[in-house]
C-alpha cells in the first residue's frame, strides 16, 4: 500500500500502488496547469469507514509514497476518467479501473 501525504498533516491516505500511480498522473496533470480541485477518498471498512476530502492546490506540499519500486503499466483510459472526475463539481473521486478495451464515453 502506498500513501498520499498532503501538507504537513500526520494523516495519510493509504492507497494501493497501482491506483496511486494513476492518481499521481491525474493530480500532477491538474496542478501543473495551476488548476485547484477537490479530491474525496473513501477510507474503506478496513480503515474505519468514512471519507476524506482535500482541496488540492499547487502551493501545498504533496507526496506520493509507493511501497514497491515497480512502475505499473498505466491505463490511459483510467487516467482520463480520473481527470473527468476532477473537473466535475464533485471533484476527483475513486473510479474503478476500466478494461482498456472498453469504449470510452466522455459524457
Amino acid at each position: 500500500m502506498g500513501k498520499l501525504i498532503y501538507n504537513s498533516s500526520n494523516r495519510e491516505l493509504e492507497i494501493d500502488d497501482r491506483t496511486l500511480a494513476h492518481l499521481r498522473i491525474a493530480i500532477i496533470n491538474k496542478l501543473r496547469r495551476s488548476e485547484s480541485f477537490a479530491m474525496t477518498w473513501e477510507h474503506g471498512v478496513e480503515n474505519g469507514s468514512g471519507r476524506t476530502t482535500l482541496w488540492l492546490h499547487e502551493s501545498i506540499p504533496l507526496q506520493f509514497v509507493f511501497s514497491g519500486n515497480r512502475h505499473p503499466k498505466l491505463n490511459r483510459l483510467w487516467i482520463e476518467q480520473m481527470l473527468l472526475s476532477a473537473n466535475s463539481t464533485a471533484g476527483l473521486q475513486h473510479v474503478p479501473e476500466p478494461d482498456e478495451d472498453e469504449p470510452f464515453d466522455a459524457e
